[in-house]
């Protein structure tokens, strides 16, 4: 597999999540095809991990012709990657029969130098940032279940408390987590979502609608951004192209566009 290894390190700011889930797939029980060319070269991966299927098709044009049968391994929730590489996944699922319920178009972003000047001094006085204990855990999933019933979950998808609490377990065991506090209480939280070769894939992003647009998410983001790239990490995200909000927040905060990228749930 080094050969694979190689072109996700060579080309990790573009499948920072791919990446996370390839170098932990031991922990993460994950399914990995190599796609070759005819020069028995690498030329793309599928990776399946947790219901999601990864395409990392750079060099070349691989059509996975064999779907059929990846798909015969397990349920599948969702496609995520670039999107020119999840619509042509899109379009040979739909060969067979398969469309997706919603597709979601974000911007893949990358900072790899200090956080903007000032970007860490703002927010409301008296706002405090630090990692959550075992005592913070129902806090926590306040926030966790706000995020993803706002920012994850498909239209029309309802929400199921104890999955998130499994999800938010595993974010706090596997990742790192910043919680922002104010007054004493837990008013906003950001995650590592994977952890590939250099770079850190934050995502969890979420503040509480009373106390928003005070420019916490802003110096949360520039926090946990600064003190992984203080590490020697750079930092990548995706963000909802319909959300300008969050979009402001993160080139105000120094990240710049990389690629277009895409979810598609099924």
């Amino acid at each position: 597999m080094k050969a694979a290894e190689d072109m996700l390190k060579k080309n990790e700011v573009l499948y920072p999540g791919a990446a996370g889930r390839y170098l932990h797939r031991s922990s993460s029980p994950s399914r990995i095809w190599v796609l070759k060319d005819r020069e028995k070269s690498v030329s793309g991966l599928l990776i399946y991990s947790r219901k999601t299927l990864f395409p990392v098709f750079q060099g070349g044009l691989p059509l996975p012709r064999f779907l059929d049968r990846f798909l015969g391994y397990g349920a599948l929730h969702a496609v995520q990657g670039l999107r020119g590489e999840a619509e042509l996944l899109e379009d040979e699922m739909a060969r067979l029969g398969l469309a997706p319920r919603e597709r979601i178009d974000y911007e893949l972003m990358a900072l790899d130098r200090t956080p903007s000047p000032g970007c860490a001094d703002g927010g409301p006085e008296g706002i405090i940032f630090r990692r959550p204990g075992v005592s913070d855990m129902e806090e926590l999933f306040v926030l966790q279940s706000g995020y993803e019933q706002e920012e994850v979950l498909p239209e029309g998808t309802a929400f199921n408390p104890a999955a998130s609490r499994l999800g938010l377990e595993r974010i706090v065991a596997e990742g790192r987590v910043l919680a922002a506090e104010l007054d004493g209480r837990l008013v906003g939280k950001i995650n590592t979502s994977a952890v590939s070769f250099t770079r850190c894939l934050v995502g969890g992003v979420y503040v509480l609608p009373g106390c928003r647009g005070l420019g916490i998410a802003r110096r949360m983001t520039a926090e946990f951004s600064g003190r992984i790239i203080a590490e020697g990490r750079g930092v990548s995200l995706f963000v909802k192209k319909r959300n300008p909000a969050a979009l402001s927040v993160y080139r105000r905060v120094g990240f710049t566009f990389t690629d277009d990228y895409r979810i598609s749930y099924y």
